[in-house]
């Protein structure tokens, strides 16, 4: 079996995956009743959700100098998000934020429309109540920039708060990053989450 046709199946079998778990987000944004989080994740009730979306991508890491030694650091995510139909939403990334003079920030771009949101996390939770073991943490996200698509897309640029849930994997490995030998490794980390997208 070739390594494409390997690839394709196993993103076959990831998005059957997701048509059976995924709820469904295409409902009215006044409708949208996201999951329960912690209370630092909370949302004033000022912003309402209007999109939810699953992901799919990997964290990335490199082996890089730490103080006196070394470390693996998250380089950023790439990222695919869906909808409950299994249709492609978004691409997620880490990306310079034109408004914050260049700054890389967490970015969201819609996929129809091209707009734009760049965000910082302002919040995080790793309470086993909620995160699974081996997942990378959930977060409350403020936008910090956004864009129109160069077509007038307006999709994101209302969003002021994003909160990523309901992770699995994501996290950096635990080995093959302990002498500066290493320096310069990198690797793909598959996760999964949602993401609650509130304006």
């Amino acid at each position: 079996m070739t390594r494409i046709t390997t690839l394709t199946a196993a993103f076959a079998a990831m998005l059957a995956l997701l048509g059976s778990g995924a709820q469904s987000h295409a409902a009215a944004a006044d409708r949208l009743e996201p999951p329960p989080v912690p209370a630092d994740l909370e949302v004033d009730a000022e912003f309402r959700p209007y999109l939810i979306s699953h992901a799919v991508g990997t964290q990335n890491y490199g082996c890089l100098p730490a103080g006196t030694g070394v470390a693996w650091t998250l380089l950023g995510p790439q990222a695919t998000l869906f909808d409950g139909s299994v249709d492609q939403v978004m691409t997620h990334y880490l990306s310079p934020n034109p408004q914050e003079a260049g700054i890389a920030r967490a970015t969201w771009r819609h996929s129809r429309d091209t707009s734009a949101v760049w965000a910082v996390a302002v919040a995080t939770s790793v309470d086993a109540a909620y995160v699974a073991p081996g997942a990378i943490a959930w977060l409350k996200l403020e936008v910090r920039g956004a864009q129109y698509g160069p077509n007038g897309g307006s999709t994101l640029v209302r969003t002021k708060f994003i909160q990523r849930v309901n992770t699995a994997g994501g996290v950096a490995p635990a080995a093959g990053c302990a002498s500066a030998s290493d320096i310069g490794k990198r690797v793909f980390v598959p996760y999964t989450t949602d993401y609650v997208f509130y304006r």
